[in-house]
């Protein structure tokens, strides 16, 4: 079923709160992108659901279950998470690191199995990291690193994907090649994938559903097309665009308007 939600959620750190009072469905088997101005709460939202970060008040539920209450285990079994700017020790190979992705199946009467080699193996062969599984995690590229953390993710062989901002510190080719892998796996294997992303044009183009959020609230969600406009724009992000029709993909498309570009148009 892999559904997850939020309910009342308050999030925070220390005796500050950053998300406030929030209810969230996430649709299943979709891909959803939670954008929104720095600060405004997208990766604390992403830490809750993930379970890296306590509720203050309300809860995550996954399959109708608190996710508070569930064994460690069982969540790693579920949710597959990538954190912004993962680390891993010095020298560590790719398919080390791939193999991670298992531990949460193995125990003290199962250990490595067929199974596990095949799920590594797969995950290898979907990223296209299969040539360099045995180079180190730190001899890479960007987009490499990057391909092998969710290679990890994708041995955990989880229903749930959360990532938070993976295409930052890369180029514009990189980016789009991590969000077309996003989009392979949930095409073809039906994966349910959240991801924070700053760049509006691409949440549009990749993501089925849209929550746009707003010093800790969802200010808008649902479908690209609804939530992606001029005004929700203006209020979210304090910027004046416009919204046209992406002439590749028929999203939203959003067209910032500078300083540069009101003079120009005086002329």
């Amino acid at each position: 079923m892999n559904q997850l939600s939020a309910q009342n959620l308050t999030l925070g750190y220390d005796r500050s709160a950053i998300i406030r009072n929030l209810e969230l469905d996430i649709p299943p088997g979709k891909i959803t992108a939670l954008v929104g101005a720095n600060g405004c709460g997208k990766s604390t939202l992403l830490r809750g659901l993930a379970r890296l970060l306590k509720p203050k008040t309300g809860a995550v539920y996954l399959n109708g279950e608190s996710l508070a209450k569930l064994p460690t285990k069982t969540v790693a079994k579920e949710l597959g998470i990538l954190p912004q700017s993962p680390s891993s020790p010095e020298g560590l190979t790719v398919r080390d690191l791939v193999a991670q992705g298992r531990f949460p199946h193995q125990s003290w009467l199962h250990q490595w199995s067929k199974e596990d080699e095949r799920l590594v193996e797969l995950a290898l062969n979907i990223t296209r990291m299969s040539e360099l599984q045995n180079r180190a995690l730190d001899s890479l590229s960007g987009g490499q690193r990057q391909r092998a953390w969710i290679a990890m993710a994708l041995a955990q062989d989880t229903n749930i994907l959360l990532l938070d901002e993976p295409t930052t510190f890369l180029d514009l080719a990189h980016q789009i090649e991590i969000l077309d892998l996003l989009y392979d796996l949930n095409q073809s294997q039906g994966r349910t994938i959240v991801m924070v992303l700053h760049d509006l044009n691409q949440a549009c183009r990749y993501a089925d559903y849209l929550v746009a959020m707003f010093q800790g609230y969802i200010f808008a969600q649902g479908f690209p097309v609804e939530v992606m406009t001029q005004e929700t724009i203006r209020e979210v992000f304090g910027l004046e665009c416009r919204v046209l029709t992406d002439p590749v993909s028929d999203t939203p498309m959003c067209v910032p308007i500078g300083r540069k570009a009101m003079v120009r148009s005086k002329e």
